[in-house]
């Protein structure tokens, strides 16, 4: 989930129809994500467009449409429906498929088994076959593609989408303390992270939330439960949630200390066990990967949540970056009173990020010398092939 920009006056339809393009920002053949830069009345805009999952399986796509609303504190929203009945008062049943009015996966008019309205073959070898199709589609049942708009697009916006050169940091204790805090610290005030205090206390998103636990006499173990604004919300295998926690002394994972470690894991187990009856138990809690981003997008606590399945999100799930937290929650066991922040801290981080060029680049350099590793290879002009 990130800060979005907009101006209420448009909507999406109209912002689309407005858009003039400027250049290709970055394409993904992997996750079928394209994201161009233009412009909507003069002012930057990014427009990224995601092919939607194949419909294969009826009951995966249907019990992920409308996820249900869960709260300790009896927050209710009545645009949700349920997908589940309570069975107790923190019990919950799986409402029956009869219910629910599944049906053959296969026998959906909009499946991509009965849905092929055009093929062409391209080539076939022994019991092997290929060919290009087209889909039947649909609006509700077989959408082409998710679309996302940010208006007016800022330069943070667009360096984060701009594809980039990415490299591997090394992140010393000294490294956090002199070039990537006073960075933090620049980045936590009130005005950069105004949108995620809306979300948490003025129900910006209300209509979004899935989960939401908060006590006025210990915010610290409150947190709302949201799809992450690059989920198509419906297909479950790629489903993408962010847990965002109320508490405000932790920034990132350099704040982790020893007596945090009971409550990491209480959350760990709490996001575990409240996920899968919003699902109507589709998914399990050992097919949740939950993790954490070093170098996070913003500031403030924030906690992802992806099905195992998920194929990844232009580097958001490699190693280097995302962090699992129960890796996070046992490193405090050999940390030291200091925790995370006295380690070596190792990740990706791409050439546009404001701290490549405040210090991360000539720290690099640094390492690779010390190493004795060159930066360049030499070039070879000439190679003698033998007769």
């Amino acid at each position: 989930m990130c800060p979005q920009s907009y101006n209420r006056s448009y909507t999406l339809s109209e912002l689309l129809q407005k858009f003039k393009f400027i250049r290709n920002l970055d394409s993904n053949p992997e996750t079928k994500i394209v994201s161009l830069l233009g412009t909507v009345d003069s002012r930057d805009a990014i427009l990224t467009a995601e092919k939607t999952h194949f419909i294969h399986n009826d009951t995966i796509r249907r019990q992920s449409i409308h996820p249900p609303l869960m709260s300790i504190n009896s927050y209710k929203n009545p645009k949700r429906e349920c997908r589940f009945v309570r069975t107790g008062e923190n019990e919950v049943a799986p409402v029956s498929d009869d219910e629910l009015g599944l049906r053959d996966p296969c026998a959906s008019e909009f499946s991509f088994v009965k849905g092929v309205i055009e093929l062409n073959e391209l080539t076939s070898n022994d019991n092997f076959h290929w060919a290009l199709a087209v889909l039947r589609e649909h609006i509700d049942e077989n959408p082409t593609a998710k679309i996302s708009i940010i208006w007016p697009a800022t330069d943070v916006h667009i360096r984060r989408y701009d594809q980039q050169k990415l490299h591997i940091v090394k992140e010393t204790p000294e490294m956090y303390e002199n070039i990537v805090k006073p960075f933090i610290d620049e980045m936590s005030t009130f005005k950069k992270l105004e949108w995620v205090y809306k979300i948490l206390y003025e129900n910006t998103e209300e209509g979004r939330i899935i989960y939401k636990q908060y006590n006025e006499l210990n915010k610290n173990d409150g947190f709302i439960l949201l799809p992450d604004t690059r989920w198509d919300g419906e297909t479950l295998e790629s489903l993408y949630l962010v847990a965002l926690m109320y508490r405000d002394d932790i920034k990132s994972i350099r704040d982790f200390r020893p007596h945090h470690k009971d409550w990491l894991i209480k959350i760990n187990s709490l996001l575990k066990s409240v996920i899968p009856p919003c699902y109507n138990y589709a998914i399990r809690a050992d097919e949740l990967r939950i993790f954490i981003h070093y170098q996070p997008s913003y500031y403030h606590l924030h906690i992802h949540v992806v099905h195992i399945k998920h194929p990844g999100l232009s580097g958001g799930l490699h190693d280097g970056k995302a962090i699992q937290i129960d890796d996070a929650i046992e490193n405090l066991d050999f940390l030291g009173p200091d925790g995370w922040k006295s380690t070596c801290i190792t990740y990706t981080i791409g050439e546009n990020h404001p701290l490549w060029s405040r210090g991360l680049k000539n720290e690099v350099q640094k390492q690779l010398k010390e190493a004795n590793i060159k930066e360049l290879p030499e070039i070879i002009n000439s190679i003698q092939v033998p007769n």
